[in-house]
Order: C-alpha cells, then structure tokens, then sequence
C-alpha cells in the first residue's frame, strides 16, 4: 500500500503525463476517450464522461462512457448534474446521487448503470467562457474529496484546452475535405448517374481495405478522403468520348486514358500529404498488378500501395454500378472478377485484404443499393476503359 507521499507523487507524475498526451491528440472522439481514461485512472473512479456543449442545439452531448451500452448521451443544457454544473459554472459533489434533487435518473434507466456519488467541474475555454463539463462516477474507495476536486479542476484546464484546438482542427479539416469533395463531383457528375454514391463507395471501401491491409490509422484516413480524387483528370476528357455509349475506337481510347495524366497534372506539387497521396492515386489507379496498365505501365510495387488499393475499389464499384455502357453486376460476380484478376490487374495482398473486409464491404454496398437502377436496354458487355 502507498504512503501519501508516494499516492502524491504518482498522482503528480499522472498529471505531467495527461498534459503530455492529449496536447498531441488532433482528433476530438480520440482525444475525448484518452482523457476519459486517463482521469479515470488518475482519480480512481469507476467512470468518466466528457460533455460538450454543442450550441447550435444548446445540448451537453458525450461520446465517452466507460461500461455503458450506449456509445453516446446529449441532453438539455440545463438538465442534470452535468446540466447544472454547465449552467452555473460551479463545481458539484455528490456523495448519494439518488438523494440529489438535480440527478437525471433517466440515463441510469437507460444504460442499466447504478450511479453513487459523482463530482463533476466545468470545462472553460481560455476566455472562461463554459466548452462543456467533467463527470466522474462512483469513487472506488469512499468519496470524492476537496483534493479531487482540485486534481479534476487542474484535469478539467488541461483539457479544455486540448478539446478546443481538436474542435477548431475539425472544423478545418471538415472545410478541407468539403473543398476536395466538391472537386471530386465535377470530375465525376457528367458520365455517372450516381456520383454521391459512387464517391461515398470508393472513399469507404478503399479506406476498408487500407485497414484491412494494415496501413496506420493516419494513412487510412489520409486515403479516404483522397480517393475520390482519383478521377479528376475526366474534367479534361471532351463529352463525346466520355458519354459516348457504345465501344472507344483506339483513339478515343488513347484520349480517354489520359485522364490520368490530367489528374496528376492538377494535383502535383501540393504541399498536403492527402493531395499527395491523391495525386499518386489519379496517376497510377488504372495501373496494372503485371505492368500491362496505363498510362506508364508500371508493375508491382512500382504502383503506388495507394493506387493499388484504389485500382480494386474503384473496379468492383464500376462493377456493381449501372454506366451507360453496361448494367450493374451482382456483387458476387463482381468479388469473383477482382480475384480472377489478382496478380494480373491487381496486387494478391489487396486483393487478400478486400477478401478480408469484403462483409464490411457489402454492407456499405446494400446501404446505397436501393438508390441505383439497371439501364434497361443495355447489354454491352464489360469492355469500357474505367470499367
């Protein structure tokens, strides 16, 4: 058992630790589940839920609660213990939660929680003014006391701080990926029916794969949100080859196959790592696995690792939709072509990986599914240059 110098020292050394930790955390659901176990850790409770306070809805909502069903809680701003700490900018302690007039019964009802004693402080910005509140729940050894409050209010500084710069990075990088969005649509809006879903598909099941290959969560999301880019060259592809319905004759193709130089010609040179990841994607995505690909028929790992996983994704999504040259496949016709194809048009690890998310894979597809059509009338078979 530690003395209460040694108990002092290991709290301080926790402390110098959160502040470290979740100074480097960018993302606010991560940042939010580190600082719920760190504090749980630090004050020895059983659990610990970061509200924010949303103002558009004047909600406290959390998407952090240790041992609960539920994976997120939004409630009045002015109801609850949390509500009430919000409204008053006041630091509450309870040591019998059902004896407290201000405690919302309700969640306990709904998650099948038993809350005993909670100490919750407000989270404030460096203008004071209230961002959301800390709650911690059922101290493990007796009450919290006036030394957890403290260490909560010193806790609660800390990360009121870390929680606005991850919201001010989201709402940045939520500006940036709308931008890239956008640019995506008008390279893809004029030869597909579908282009919302269509991009949706490729960004989901490309970051699937990325997962399902390993890649770090970084590039997994540097990737989904750079594949959709993946064709923006179209937008220097004239219409009467673009739409045309029926079979490129060779110089259409040729023409046609230099969307991908127009797409790393747009995005070369940017000092973003996702457009760089993008421009590798746009240049090298209809690059073949045995170097039979266009537009520099490169091979193997040659290929960017981004443009391979691409390549799979984008052609069992071309599959699986209606074109104007072709009705949709079945995606088990599909998923039998892209392994058909391995260690010719694609790389057999990306294919191992798409086998290995393909559930995940299908459930995105049977979400969307609803909103395509076959073309009536369309028999062409699958002979067209982006599949």
């Amino acid at each position: 058992m530690m003395t209460k110098e040694e108990e002092l020292q290991n709290r301080l050394n926790l402390l110098v630790q959160f502040g470290g930790v979740v100074s480097k955390e960018t993302h606010l659901d991560k940042l939010l589940e580190i600082i719920a176990a760190q504090v749980k850790k630090i004050l020895n409770c059983d659990r610990c839920t970061v509200f924010i306070l949303d103002r558009h809805t004047n909600e406290l909502w959390s998407k952090v609660a240790q041992k609960m069903q539920h994976n997120e809680i939004r409630m009045p701003f002015n109801r609850g213990i949390a509500g009430e700490v919000a409204a008053t900018g006041k630091t509450i302690n309870i040591r019998n939660a059902y004896e407290e007039a201000h405690f919302n019964q309700d969640i306990d009802r709904l998650t099948g929680y038993h809350t005993k004693t909670i100490l919750a402080v407000p989270l404030k910005n460096v203008g004071g003014h209230i961002i959301g509140v800390f709650e911690i729940i059922n101290k493990n050894n007796g009450y919290f006391n006036e030394e957890d409050e403290g260490i909560l209010q010193l806790l609660g500084s800390l990360a009121a701080s870390a929680i606005e710069n991850a919201q001010l990075y989201e709402n940045l990088s939520k500006s940036q990926l709308e931008t890239i969005y956008r640019l995506a649509i008008t390279a893809e809006y004029r030869d597909q029916q579908d282009t919302a879903i269509h991009l949706k598909h490729i960004s989901e099941y490309s970051a699937l794969i990325a997962q399902g290959m390993g890649l770090p969560e970084k590039e997994v999301e540097n990737l989904r949100y750079a594949s959709p880019l993946h064709d923006i060259g179209k937008v220097g592809i004239a219409d009467a080859i673009l739409l045309k319905p029926g079979k490129l004759t060779a110089p259409e193709y040729d023409e046609m196959k230099k969307h991908t130089l127009y797409g790393a010609k747009i995005l070369a040179n940017a000092e973003s790592l996702l457009l760089q990841i993008a421009c590798k994607v746009a240049a090298s995505h209809h690059e073949k696995f045995n170097g039979t690909g266009y537009p520099s028929k490169i091979k193997g790992e040659e290929i960017s690792i981004y443009a391979r996983i691409v390549s799979v994704a984008d052609v069992f999504d071309a599959l699986c939709m209606p074109r104007v040259y072709k009705p949709k496949w079945d995606p088990e016709k599909a998923r039998a072509y892209i392994h058909e194809e391995s260690g010719t048009s694609f790389d057999p690890g990306v294919v191992e990986a798409f086998e290995k998310v393909y559930a995940g894979i299908l459930k995105i597809y049977s979400i969307t599914d609803g909103k395509t059509t076959i073309i009536p009338g369309i028999t062409k078979e699958f002979n067209r240059h982006t599949y």
